[in-house]
Order: structure tokens, then sequence, then C-alpha cells
């Protein structure tokens, strides 16, 4: 079921987070041909947007689930947030990586008190993992993709977005899980209704995607360098919001994402990680993005792949 508009308000209204920032820059609207506005969300406490899901989860947990603890899978940034979240709180949380996932993330995780448990080579052996803790453990699972708490947290990065820039003709949305993306559906829908919602995925990960366009949940090969958007399988949740409600969705190469990491440390002056740089990547491959664009810099939690990129350069189109 969509979340009302009047939730998302409230939560906002209740994160101990300040907005941040949506600035342009000169040098990359003149490269892209139009104005892009940079939603910095690689500014946030854990380095990326999901923290404000990992908050929103630890608002409305119940007092058996707060004393029992949470868990969750993630490659990084969704695990962060718990484990800050949980920090905070002064609750457990055991997070499931995959061996996949980054390790300066996996450390951070660690240094924010959680208990990590690194499990199978992909996220979908990570969450099936996580199921089983919380069966065993009697701990609150917490969906990475379909937990309503965390797509209204995520939605509040665009509810702020949309207010500080009410005339955005387009907002490029990396896509994993889905759950950003979905957020920002349902917040446009509310306030800016002539505003198109891109996703942006990896070529090299597409199930988001292929679930969008199939009209149903499917699977698909996970190679991505993008930690972010390194998910083997759609989410129902934020699928039956994307269906309905997204305008278009770009695939783009690592390269073209690589590319873009680039561009927003040079022409942004952001270090971004892949998944932080895709929504860029995404915008540029549009031919059709309008003259006022927004990207959503999702996370810089960059690791030793995007400081490998940026070693090499930066190249025009």
């Amino acid at each position: 079921m969509p979340i009302p508009f009047a939730t998302i308000e409230a939560v906002a209204a209740r994160l101990p987070l300040p907005p941040t920032p949506a600035w342009s820059y000169p040098v990359l609207d003149a490269f892209a041909g139009c104005e892009v506005v940079v939603k910095h969300e690689n500014v946030q406490p854990t380095g990326a947007f999901k923290v404000r899901g990992g908050l929103t989860v630890a608002a409305s947990l119940s007092d058996a689930e707060r004393a029992a603890g949470v868990v969750t899978a993630s490659t990084g940034n969704h695990a962060q947030s718990i484990a800050y979240a949980a920090r905070r709180g002064g609750f457990r949380a055991v997070i499931v990586v995959p061996l996949s996932a980054p390790p300066g993330k996996v450390e951070a995780v660690r240094a924010l008190g959680a208990q990590v448990v690194v499990h199978g080579a992909t996220m979908t052996e990570a969450g099936g993992r996580a199921r089983a803790l919380a069966a065993e453990q009697g701990l609150r699972y917490v969906d990475p993709g379909n937990d309503p708490a965390v797509i209204a947290g995520h939605a509040t990065a665009y509810l702020e977005l949309l207010r500080q820039r009410p005339d955005l003709e387009a907002i490029y949305v990396p896509v994993g899980s889905g759950t950003g993306a979905a957020g920002a559906c349902l917040v446009r829908d509310a306030l800016a209704p002539g505003c198109r919602i891109v996703g942006v995925q990896s070529a090299a990960a597409p199930a988001a995607y292929a679930s969008w366009r199939a009209g149903e949940v499917v699977d698909r090969p996970c190679e991505t360098f993008a930690s972010g958007l390194a998910t083997a399988t759609g989410f129902e949740v934020p699928q039956g919001v994307l269906r309905a409600r997204l305008d278009d969705f770009v695939v783009v190469e690592d390269a073209a994402i690589e590319a873009a990491v680039r561009l927003m440390a040079t022409h942004a002056h952001t270090l971004a990680e892949g998944a932080g740089a895709a929504a860029l990547a995404g915008l540029l491959a549009d031919e059709a993005r309008p003259a006022v664009c927004a990207i959503v810099c999702t996370g810089g939690n960059a690791g030793e792949h995007e400081f490998g990129v940026l070693g090499r350069g930066v190249h025009g189109r």
C-alpha cells in the first residue's frame, strides 16, 4: 500500500537530522547542458541517505522489539543506518553482510557498535540468514527494501528537495532496492505532479529495472562495483509504487558510473561512491533531460574502487 503523504511529513518532523544542501555548480551545469541541482545526502552522519530509514525504523519499534533488538542485511549503507540508530537508541543490532560488502563499510558498522555476521556471496543469501537469525533469536527483522518505515524515512530526502526547489522538472534517483525512488514518487505526487522521477540502475545489477519492466519481481545477476546498487532481486513493496508512478528508468554501464564519480569530484567538489554518482550518469545518458533537473548524491562512502577511478583522471564525454 502507498504510504500516505501525511505519514512522510510526520516522519520528517521527527527526524533528528538537519536538512541537507541542494546546490548547483556552474561547471557541472555547463557540462550537462542544463541546471543540475545536487542533493547532498553524502553529508549525513553515516555518509548516506539511508540513515533516514534507520532512524525511522528505530522510532517505530515497540518496547518489546527495542528490548529484543533488530537484525537486517545490507552491503553497507543500510547497515550503517541501522547501526547508527541502534547506537542512538540503546538497542542491539545484528547486521548480516555478504562477502562482497566493501570492507570500509563493514568496519564502520562495527565501529558503531553493531554485531556483524558475514554470510553468503550475495544480498539474497545474506537476507536469508538475517531472517533465520530473527526467528532463532527473537529479533525484529528489518527488511532493507520492503519495510514501510524504511521507505517513509527515505522519502523525507525528496520532501526536503522539492520544498527547496519546487521548480524542478525532473529528479534522477539511483536504484538498488528502489526505496528511494518509491519515496520520491510518493512525495512528487503530493508536491510537484509535473516533475518527472527517473530511476537509474547499473546494467551490471538490473534486477529492479527488469522487475519494473516485467511487472513482477524477478532476479538478475549482480556484478556491479557500486555496492549501493548491488541487489540481485526486485523488492515487492517499492516495485508496487514504481510500477504505477515512476516516469522512466535508465540503465547505465558501470563505466558511465565511474565517469560520473570523476565528474562529481571535479565538477561538483564532491566525493561520491558509485551509487552516489549513478544519478548523474543517468542524467547524462538521458537525451531528453529538461532544463532544470536534480540528482541525489545518495552516498559518499567511497572505497578503493572509487579512489582508483579518481586516480585515472577525468575524461570528457
